[in-house]
């Protein structure tokens, strides 16, 4: 089973190199599809590979992707264990935010992997990938609080690039991750959550 599903992940990856269904695609270096086992607990979505994410196509390898090491490290969680991915999988220009448009383009890449996957938990870093669950909701308010989402447990986090680029945001990053030990050890519960009904219209999981 986990040969077939390591396989369709495969096929995922292979699309994603190919794809030109934005215009992310023209400017791109390499693909960034996702990294880690089919078989991983944990799921991370971020927003988009940045310039060293880009040069090498592997997710999370920059600043932002050390510090995830670090966190992962501090709650006893090894990155080798977790799967690694994010909403968009070409880098936008200078590292803008992604567009409506581009990252609707890379959903249902996105949708298929959670699906191979299909982690305990999903963790969003960052409010674009948070959108996917909790589209009507701030991350400052909701970070750190794990909800049920169908049959996914879904755990929303400040990126880690937030930390860098606002350290007092994080003393609340570390403590997001010992929360996330916590949950994943059945240490914390998640509270059940409904989308709203827009959420349901954007066809969202």
């Amino acid at each position: 089973m986990n040969l077939d599903r390591k396989q369709e992940l495969e096929a995922i990856y292979q699309a994603v190199r190919r794809c030109t269904r934005c215009q992310l695609h023209s400017g791109r270096t390499n693909a960034v599809p996702g990294d880690g086992p089919v078989d991983a607990e944990i799921m991370f979505i971020g927003e988009g590979p940045g310039f060293h994410e880009d040069q090498q196509g592997i997710p999370f390898v920059g600043q932002a992707g050390k510090l995830l090491s670090e966190l992962l490290e501090q709650a006893g969680i090894a990155r080798q264990r977790v799967y690694i991915t994010n909403v968009v999988k070409c880098r936008p220009p200078g590292n803008r935010d992604p567009l409506p448009e581009e990252i609707e383009a890379c959903r249902s890449y996105l949708d298929r992997q959670i699906e191979l996957i299909h982690p305990q938990i999903v963790v969003t870093l960052g409010r674009y990938s948070m959108a996917r669950a909790f589209p009507t909701e701030k991350i400052s308010a909701v970070h750190g609080q794990p909800r049920k989402v169908g049959d996914l447990i879904y755990f929303p986090m400040y990126h880690p690039a937030a930390a860098l680029h606002q350290p007092s945001l994080r003393p609340a990053v570390e403590e997001d991750f010992g929360k996330l030990r916590e949950l994943l050890e059945g240490q914390m519960q998640a509270h059940e959550y409904t989308p709203p009904p827009e959420a349901e219209q954007l066809s969202l999981f």
